[in-house]
């Protein structure tokens, strides 16, 4: 009974939905700066998320991860090397590959491209590379020969239409003295890789199989990739493949190329769990004036409730209430604006950029070329939590104050 006399004592002392005067307009500035502390933060979160699961799916999901190539290229005797490497432990799976530089050239336009070359049977045990190309491109990529797949933005720069015949010319530097023509190869477009980020401006793929054909390899290669069970084990893993080849080679994991990536999402997470606790910290302690305000204004209530026999915690009581009603009114508000905002950031930015013609992340810079958002449960508990602590540390001083009121001494006045 007790419990529910203070819950109703404070929602009596309340202000928030009288009369205006200028209690009520400073706790509707207090509500309002924690609603907006907290949109700011789930939204900022939400983002944050996006960022991390784009990054799971469109980098650590399509490029392998790791590599171990020969420092002699090409590397011929490798067949002892890859079974090595298979039994590794943390190795789920390895496919050996060519890569190369070559220019595409689409009539008069021409672009320097690293071409990678595998082979499409093993690439579906290393990478999700597959789920990316479009109109059965990689049904097509896994039958027919001389194929090319290209990055969406590689063939757009190039004007390249799919089933479009290109030609991919080969520097041949066997004689470094000698003049030599260079190779020049045609392949068949069949399919584009769309991955909306800087991966489709320098996407070029081939079968093994025509690019040992093409540069004379026989069945020469250049490395291994490789798939691990964890990819942010996959440095020491790789390293630890490497080793067991008792060859000269080079290893190297996804992290060397991309691992700054993540590393930066989890900086910008950090920061981000910081300002939602200074944020809000300083929209909640806007509450203890409110509270001490309240106090002096309710001096005589206090008086009279402790004169008739209102023990000390119960006024604790009825004024962490007071708090904690703003905690949960600003939380509630704020989360829902926060949730309803984060579901629709995507298409609320795609909007604001084609009104303004100006696009706030582009594919040259950043992997992705659209913002991402992902909302977390975990992220609005703890955005909750955090209100409601800090609203209830804001009214504990103004308790102490209020049964500091000596009844007697007030009653009397």
């Amino acid at each position: 009974m007790m419990l529910f006399f203070s819950l109703f004592t404070a929602i009596r002392f309340s202000n928030i939905f009288r009369k205006i005067n200028i209690l009520s307009f400073m706790s509707i500035i207090a509500i309002f700066g924690i609603i907006l502390g907290i949109t700011v933060i789930i939204i900022g979160l939400s983002a944050i998320n996006g960022f991390e699961q784009e990054l799971n799916n469109r980098i650590i999901s399509v490029i392998p991860h790791g590599q171990i190539y020969s420092i002699k290229q090409p590397y011929k005797n490798w067949y002892l090397a890859k079974n090595k490497i298979k039994k590794t432990p943390g190795v789920l799976g390895v496919s050996e590959y060519i890569n190369f530089i070559g220019i595409i050239e689409n009539g008069i336009k021409l672009k320097t491209t690293q071409i990678m070359c595998i082979s499409p049977e093993k690439q579906n045990q290393i990478t999700n590379l597959h789920h990316f190309v479009l109109n059965d491109g990689w049904k097509h990529f896994m039958q027919n020969n001389q194929s090319i797949i290209l990055g969406e933005g590689l063939a757009k720069l190039l004007n390249i239409k799919l089933n479009d015949w290109i030609t991919i010319i080969i520097p041949n530097i066997k004689k470094i003295t000698n003049i030599q023509q260079n190779n020049r190869i045609r392949v068949h477009v069949i399919g584009f890789l769309r991955l909306n980020g800087f991966l489709d401006q320098q996407f070029a793929l081939i079968t093994i199989k025509n690019a040992q054909e093409f540069l004379n390899y026989n069945n020469a290669i250049t490395g291994f990739i490789i798939k691990v069970e964890d990819p942010f084990k996959a440095s020491k893993i790789v390293f630890n493949a490497g080793l067991r080849t008792m060859q000269n080679v080079v290893v190297k994991s996804w992290i060397d190329d991309y691992g700054y990536m993540y590393n930066d999402i989890q900086t910008i997470r950090g920061i981000l769990y910081l300002s939602m606790f200074l944020i809000i910290g300083v929209a909640c302690f806007n509450i203890v004036s409110i509270l001490m305000i309240t106090v002096k204004n309710k001096i005589i209530d206090i008086a009279i409730l402790r004169s008739l026999g209102i023990k000390n915690n119960h006024i604790y009581k009825i004024f962490l209430w007071y708090g904690l009603i703003y905690g949960l009114i600003s939380s509630f508000i704020g989360i829902i604006l926060g949730i309803l905002i984060s579901l629709n950031i995507t298409k609320i930015i795609k909007k604001i950029e084609f009104l303004t013609k100006y696009n706030f992340l582009s594919s040259d810079v950043y992997f992705i070329n659209f913002l991402p958002s992902k909302l977390k449960i975990i992220n609005i508990i703890y955005v909750l939590v955090t209100t409601i602590i800090l609203s209830l540390l804001a009214s504990l001083y103004p308790a102490y104050r209020a049964n500091k009121i000596k009844p007697t001494h007030i009653l009397k006045k």
